[in-house]
């Protein structure tokens, strides 16, 4: 075991890091609290520049169309209805590869199915919780690791990569004076329902203003009897945070009635929000929280990656999809550098920067940002949007998030492959 990658941690992050070892020949295990997986969540966007790397890591657009659908546009309206600012995606806006909305939990795990299919069943280690490492004198590092029947056991290997979320132990390690959860005062309620598709047939589109609104997309094709789809929606309110988050716990299940009662009035011709949010089988609410930025990701053979480096807020659909970044990344390091604690520092160098950017962009409403402009400059009541913003305005707001998001359309489409399809470790790794 001690010349293996140990990756705490075996969400999207920590699976998509695994294939991209296995792909490039370095062996590795995974260490996961939970004793089974199972497909939890709702609804997330995959990014083009994500949706690029899983098709290089074999996955192809067949897996991705069993567990989500592509999708076609991006869409701000404002309260009264009226349109802010819509852009296609994907494919249809000259992207190389396509979006996809999915469901969080079947992409999960079809990332966990490929890779027992690919490395076996031992490859993940299930009930097993990284809590803590130590940095050995020969480079290595040892983890301590608290399995699901209580003992404590120790493993070394080469490398630990702490991809165990926004609670992560191995960032509590690495940076043991970090500022606590960062709440904003925005708490949202998560669900699905069956509903009819609008605009595009697979549009995601925000609704209302940066105080309250309702972000839907599907997740899944209509159905061709029914016309009805999956929909993702999201239902958000801004609330004092003066006095922090009262609640027990980050993440619960709650009933409709709970908050359904902030969108009453909310029905338009195209749209009856109040019964979207009544039919839904189950809905959570969590608070929108992330954690302030750290100066490094990297404490010699450790790193940190997705939500345990960059938890943020996900007002712009990429934290998976910087998740599955920052695993591409970390293999092209390691096929640069060597498994080793260089690799680790090349990847720090390129993304900590970056990102943590990007995590103080989305605080600031990142994408949505353009419905706080519009609320300053007419109280979010308008007629004619360009009397407001004029379209270059609003077409300049949303490059510029773009580029600092890593999917800007020319770009991305020219960059070459994060890991070339034959690229493997070229040092002689024991098995």
């Amino acid at each position: 075991m001690q010349d293996r990658v140990l990756i705490a941690g075996g969400g999207i992050g920590g699976l998509a890091l695994a294939l991209t070892l296995h792909q490039i020949g370095v062996p590795f295990t995974v260490y996961e609290a939970v004793r089974q997986l199972a497909p939890l969540g709702v609804g997330i966007n995959i990014q083009p520049n994500a949706v690029r790397e899983l098709f290089d890591l074999g996955l192809g657009q067949d897996d991705l169309d069993s567990i989500g659908v592509p999708s076609r546009e991006w869409a701000l309206l404002g309260r009264n209805g009226n349109e802010i600012y819509s852009e296609p995606r994907g494919l249809e806006a000259g992207y190389n590869w396509p979006q996809y909305s999915v469901h969080r939990g079947q992409l999960h795990m079809l990332l966990y199915r490929t890779l027992v299919a690919r490395a076996g069943a031992d490859s993940v280690r299930l009930g097993h919780e990284v809590t803590g490492y130590t940095r050995n004198s020969d480079g290595s590092v040892t983890a301590q690791i608290r399995r699901a029947e209580g003992d404590i056991t120790h493993v070394s290997g080469r490398l630990l990569i702490g991809a165990d979320g926004i609670h992560s132990n191995v960032r509590a390690a690495m940076h043991p004076d970090q500022p606590p959860i960062h709440w904003g005062g925005a708490v949202m309620w998560r669900g699905t329902t069956l509903a009819q598709p609008i605009r595009s047939g697979s549009s995601f589109v925000g609704l209302g203003s940066h105080r309250q609104r309702i972000v839907f997309y599907p997740i899944g094709a209509a159905d061709p009897e029914t016309g009805l789809a999956v929909t993702n929606w999201i239902a958000e309110v801004t609330q004092d945070n003066s006095e922090g988050w009262k609640n027990a716990g980050w993440f619960r299940r709650v009933e409709i009635a709970e908050f359904a009662h902030h969108f009453a009035d909310w029905r338009y011709d195209w749209l009856d929000v109040p019964d979207m949010l009544s039919r839904a089988d189950i809905a959570y609410e969590n608070p929108m929280i992330d954690r302030d930025p750290v100066s490094t990701w990297q404490d010699g053979p450790v790193a940190l990656m997705g939500d345990a480096a960059h938890a943020m807020y996900p007002t712009g659909s990429n934290g998976a999809s910087q998740a599955i970044i920052d695993a591409r990344i970390l293999g092209a390091m390691m096929i640069a550098h060597g498994v080793n604690a260089d690799a680790l520092a090349a990847y720090d160098e390129k993304l900590c920067g970056p990102v943590s950017e990007l995590i103080l962009r989305n605080r600031g409403a990142g994408p949505f940002g353009l419905l706080n402009m519009v609320d300053e400059r007419c109280g979010g009541v308008f007629d004619d949007i360009d009397a407001v913003i004029p379209a270059e305005e609003r077409a300049e707001f949303m490059a510029r998030y773009k580029a600092a998001a890593g999917f800007a359309i020319e770009q991305l489409n020219a960059a070459p492959p994060t890991i070339a399809s034959d690229a493997r470790v070229t040092e002689t790794v024991p098995a």
